[in-house]
């Protein structure tokens, strides 16, 4: 405690004694023992009122000083009404000499509560809000595909990432599936999340909110990035598309991931392995490195060869690029 307080403390029991005996003496009742008694006790009372008030309004936002002035406003102002009204209709003369104050104190806390929690609350209260600002929420694709993982680790992700526990219950649905190929997916994503939580410099956050109104898994990601103020990170074409006519911006990794590829143009020249047939007769397919596929024409009979190609055309689509080619000389 600091010398400044225990001055107060010192300072608001001599002034709650020489009140109380004051008090004693007009009322003819003087009895030194219970006065000394009465106004220390007033004393210290109304230093630990000022000291922990002190406390509390030091910890709160401008918004929540706000909010609890005009609440404390408000309530003084119903008192007086109060008080007022019962003048004038004779009720004051019904009622307990301890009825006002009783009055006055409950209809006080009860302002300074709701002033302070419509006006924003305390600074740990809006450091817990703030929490999730700029955090990133994710849903089951994104946590399977994998890339969000590296994405993480190489610090392009900022704030705390989302896990919600209905995401978490649908993968472990997927992992525990009889489809062998659901199952290997889910299996995959849960390893992965372990792995996020495992890395030191990516904060996870498993978060408990559900929405039981709702049934589809995306419309509660949405709600939830919603509410968080989030971002919605996914690999669902469909969801970035409802979660942005609901005003939910989404990181698509799929989008990332194309923006990040290499630019290639018409007329460009390069070697690449036919993996396989095309739709038409002569044509093969080949993939680059990060697994655009390559249209080749001229290609199938080159199937398991690297041959060298031409780009002919490059065209964009919402889940990716494609490259159409024909057989050439890197040469020529």
């Amino acid at each position: 405690m600091s010398p400044l307080r225990i001055i107060f403390s010192i300072l608001s029991s001599v002034a709650g004694f020489w009140i109380t005996l004051g008090n004693l003496k007009s009322a003819g009742n003087l009895i030194l023992p219970y006065s000394v008694i009465i106004g220390i006790f007033c004393g210290l009372l109304t230093f630990f009122f000022v000291y922990y008030s002190e406390k509390l309004f030091t910890d709160l936002s401008a918004k929540a000083l706000i909010g609890g002035t005009i609440g404390t406003a408000a309530a003084l102002l119903f008192f007086l009404t109060f008080a007022y009204f019962s003048e004038i209709i004779g009720l004051s003369s019904r009622y307990p000499f301890y009825t006002y104050p009783i009055v006055f104190l409950s209809v006080l806390c009860l302002g300074i509560a709701v002033g302070l929690k419509k006006g924003g609350g305390n600074e740990e209260g809006d450091k817990k809000l703030n929490e999730f600002f700029h955090s990133k929420v994710l849903d089951t694709s994104a946590i399977i595909d994998g890339r969000i993982s590296d994405i993480s680790k190489a610090g392009f992700v900022e704030g705390t990432i989302i896990v919600p526990q209905f995401v978490i219950r649908e993968l472990q649905w997927i992992a525990d599936s009889n489809d062998n190929l659901k199952k290997v997916r889910g299996r995959r994503g849960l390893e992965i999340l372990k792995s996020m939580q495992e890395q030191k410099d990516i904060k996870v956050k498993i978060f408990d909110r559900d929405f039981t109104n709702i049934k589809e898994v995306d419309l509660k990601l949405v709600r939830l990035a919603k509410e968080l103020t989030a971002h919605l990170v996914t690999n669902d074409f469909n969801l970035t598309k409802v979660a942005n006519l609901q005003g939910v911006r989404v990181l698509n990794v799929n989008q990332l991931a194309n923006s990040l590829r290499p630019i290639i143009l018409p007329g460009e020249k390069m070697k690449i392995k036919v993996s396989k047939s095309g739709k038409d007769d002569k044509q093969g397919v080949g993939y680059l490195d990060d697994g655009t596929m390559v249209v080749i024409d001229n290609g199938r009979k080159h199937i398991s060869e690297f041959v060298d190609i031409i780009i002919t055309s490059v065209i964009q689509t919402p889940t990716g690029r494609m490259i159409f080619s024909k057989v050439g000389d890197l040469h020529d």
